[in-house]
């Protein structure tokens, strides 16, 4: 299928949501999706059919799957790949409209960014609420969730991008309110303990 200007974006948001949770799965997704003949990629995404590309991608999602995985070690993980996973993201935007007028290509790269950006802050931002947890189970299957809706969602907007944009949304919708409910939790939890600190302290001072 050829994409219209309206699916185009649709499958941005899409594809720059699931970036923000797992580049190396989406770029690997899109470009077997290319190089298989499934689905035509847009603009100067042809790139990613590349069997270097995608080998390359495939590799680092491996090492991504173990490594995101470890509690406390995610978190750095995750820190590191704020600086990559977001200007991927709107370089992937970027080349996918370059049949498109400056100012719209302009705009398409600072959205697919933003949204980038928003599903990765929101995914560390909750890793960094379920880290403390003594079990490793929470942890481990956020990561898994994160890795099969990463690449469910990418080839899902191929076949239907309006639909898969939808979801994006809805998801980032969520992403709000799980991120005010883990500022909120710390902000108690820090409060908390200022304030049995400030106990302590005084016991000791009496």
């Amino acid at each position: 299928m050829r994409f219209s200007p309206h699916e185009l974006v649709a499958l941005l948001v899409a594809t720059s949501f699931s970036a923000g949770l797992n580049l190396y799965a989406t770029v690997a997704t899109l470009g077997l999706l290319g190089h298989s003949g499934f689905v035509p990629l847009p603009g100067q995404l042809h790139v990613l059919e590349s069997w270097w590309i995608i080998a390359a991608s495939i590799v680092l999602f491996s090492i991504e799957f173990f490594a995101d995985k470890i509690p406390a070690f995610d978190l750095i993980w995750n820190a590191l790949h704020t600086f990559i996973r977001v200007p991927v993201a709107a370089l992937l935007a970027y080349a996918a409209t370059s049949h498109l007028s400056p100012g719209e290509q302009l705009l398409a790269t600072a959205l697919g960014g933003a949204i980038a950006l928003a599903a990765h802050g929101g995914k560390t931002a909750v890793r960094a609420a379920v880290t403390p947890s003594p079990e490793p189970i929470s942890n481990v299957a956020l990561s898994f969730g994160e890795d099969a809706i990463a690449i469910f969602l990418t080839w899902f907007a191929t076949r239907h991008p309006y639909t898969a944009a939808g979801i994006a949304l809805a998801m980032l919708a969520i992403i709000v309110l799980l991120v005010r409910w883990v500022v909120r939790s710390l902000r108690a939890l820090f409060q908390g303990a200022a304030h049995a600190l400030s106990g302590e302290s005084h016991a000791a001072r009496v």
